[in-house]
């Protein structure tokens, strides 16, 4: 058994800090103006819904406004005339009061639902616009993100304005109108008092407005910090095996505890700052509760008003303050809510592919494909492609071979425009492939990839996936030229099976087996294959390549491969080496050159 102390303390690698990186999770937000101007643009066609609730808020505010006028009735009846109170009056107040509180609350109601309308509108088209966003993004955007933190943003950051729609719109509508009409009775109640209360309301303003305002960049940091926290989730639970090899749980806990710190630490200002809110609000408004009860007791003492008109004061007062309080709350959810705005938004203000143009002639592939000059750098300050030139004529076998990071992924990824070149021309038949779209470029390309993709679903929908139109006779014939037919045969749902998800219900071969039904049943004018048997043994290895040579037999075809005793029958081989074609010719042609390719052919066998 392996020391695990020394084997960590040799083989633990440090992920870089968050300084390290550039990135401070606490950094200042961009743009919250901006954020919600975006956000209204999507409330904007369902303006009537949020009229309903502005109406609904209304009427439930002009409830319970009144009910305080009305108390003041049975108020002054019980102190004034205690020896002979009149029931009439008390049983008019009892049920008018019922009725103004079942009203408030049937408009409340109302208001919630068109809020959750609203809520569902926004999210919906929100979401669509991300999910269309992201399939116009190049790759080198989810080559920079990590996964989880990309659907982190889909997901949580969009379920956070949910909520904020949800709940707290309609609430702001509703103190909003409270307390512009509170403010209205107050006055038409008595103007000293009214005075005095509002003179602490630049006070309370001012506390939620510093609050809020320092609050945001702790809403910001929790929402980055949860999406980086999502990413390290997703990336360890997809390679639990890989951590269990190596015996790297710890390292990965650890790192998981550091995210997690972030995030706690994250929550903890942004609620700590938050907090302060309410606690400030309510000090200022005991106050003024404690000045408006010893003014009132002098006034009822002077007979100037009324003990009613005191407790009527007072139940406005309430009402005056409690939307207050409620909007500075929902302060705190709305930075949160402007915090994740803004990761959504940096996801739409991403550079998109460029623009496409329809080649009007059609795209078809009957002469040549030629490289011109081509250059192509991931980080513009490291060169990797330069001055490639390249012609493959239709039909030809190009195998490509060289070592890891040569540049033989990448130059097929240029090929199908996965990547934009930086320089120089890629000519399909004398047609710049700039000048077709990418749906009519990739619509002559099939591809089967070292990694298998499948997807959670049957094995027919798997197989037929880039030709959905076909056939049961034609499936078939496909999975019998992969040599998959026979599996496939033998299970109990036959091509109703469905694969769960990451299909871990088959085996690794037998997914890169579908992947290569599902290319030949595509039949691509041009067939890329990158490593494509790599995952099988070594019989089905010879059964696929004969499969293989039928395929690519009249049609073009770029072969990556490291087994390079796959790619002897190859009409050319191509060696790169730094992103350059060192060497060219057939097998025969490079092993008496005694070049870089026989050196590579003969160490596979050393």
């Amino acid at each position: 058994m392996r020391d695990n102390k020394a084997i960590k303390k040799k083989r633990r690698f440090n992920k870089p800090s968050a300084a390290d990186m550039g990135h401070n999770p606490f950094q200042k937000p961009r743009d919250s103006k901006q954020a919600l101007s975006r956000l209204m643009k999507y409330l904007k066609p369902k303006l009537h819904l949020i009229i309903i609730m502005v109406v609904c808020a209304m009427f439930s505010a002009f409830a319970n406004i009144f009910i305080p006028s009305i108390v003041k009735d049975a108020t002054n009846e019980i102190y004034y005339n205690f020896g002979s109170i009149d029931m009439g009056v008390i049983k008019s107040v009892i049920i008018k009061a019922i009725a103004l509180y079942a009203g408030a609350s049937l408009f409340q109601l109302l208001s919630g639902v068109a809020a959750a309308k609203l809520s569902g509108y926004v999210v919906y088209n929100m979401r669509k616009d991300v999910k269309q966003k992201l399939d116009r993004i190049p790759l080198k955007f989810f080559d920079a993100n990590p996964t989880g933190d990309i659907l982190s943003r889909v997901t949580n950051d969009i379920d956070t304005i949910s909520m904020t729609l949800q709940e707290s719109v309609s609430q702001i509508i509703s103190g909003v109108v409270t307390v512009i009409g509170v403010i209205i009775m107050m006055f038409y109640t008595n103007v000293v008092l009214t005075l005095i209360t509002l003179a602490s309301l630049p006070a309370l303003l001012l506390i939620s407005a510093v609050i809020a305002k320092k609050s945001h960049k702790y809403f910001a940091a929790t929402q980055k910090s949860l999406g980086q926290l999502n990413g390290h989730a997703e990336e360890g639970y997809g390679g639990q095996n890989i951590i269990k090899l190596y015996e790297m749980e710890e390292q990965s806990i650890e790192e998981f505890e550091e995210y997690n710190g972030e995030l706690s630490e994250a929550q903890r200002k942004a609620q700590f700052v938050s907090g302060i809110i309410m606690p400030s609000i309510h000090v200022v408004d005991n106050i003024v509760y404690a000045l408006l009860c010893i003014i009132g007791a002098v006034f009822a003492g002077k007979n100037m008003i009324t003990v009613g008109t005191i407790q009527q004061f007072l139940m406005y007062k309430r009402e005056y303050s409690r939307p207050i309080s409620q909007v500075a709350n929902i302060m705190n959810v709305i930075q949160s809510t402007l915090a994740a705005s803004e990761r959504v938004f940096e996801i739409m203000d991403t550079e998109e592919e460029s623009a496409e143009v329809q080649y009007e002639g059609g795209v078809t592939f009957r002469d040549s494909i030629k490289l011109k000059d081509v250059a192509f750098s991931y980080d513009k300050e490291k060169e990797l492609i330069q001055g490639l030139d390249l012609e493959v004529k239709k039909g030809d076998s190009i195998a490509i071979v060289g070592h890891t990071g040569a540049g033989k992924t990448t130059l097929v990824n240029l090929l199908m425009r996965f990547y934009e070149i930086d320089g120089g021309s890629i000519e399909i038949d004398g047609v710049d492939i700039r000048n077709m779209s990418r749906a009519q470029l990739r619509g002559l390309f099939g591809m089967v990839l070292q990694d298998a993709w499948v997807f959670s679903g049957t094995i027919r929908d798997n197989v037929a996936y880039g030709k959905q139109d076909a056939t049961q006779e034609e499936i078939d014939e496909a999975c019998k030229e992969a040599y998959i037919h026979h599996y496939i045969a033998t299970l109990s749902e036959g091509y109703d099976t469905v694969l769960n998800e990451d299909a871990t219900n088959i085996s690794q071969g037998q997914k890169q087996l579908l992947t290569i039904a599902r290319a030949i049943l595509d039949n691509p004018e041009i067939l890329i294959l990158d490593e494509a048997t790599s995952s099988v043994d070594t019989r089905t290895e010879a059964l696929i390549q004969q499969a293989m040579g039928n395929l690519i037999s009249d049609r073009t075809s770029f072969i990556i491969a490291h087994r390079l005793s796959t790619i002897k029958n190859a009409s050319k081989i191509l060696v790169m080496e730094d992103g350059h074609i060192v060497e060219i010719g057939n097998h025969a042609q490079l092993i008496a050159k005694g070049g870089v390719y026989a050196g590579l052919y003969n160490s596979q066998f050393e």
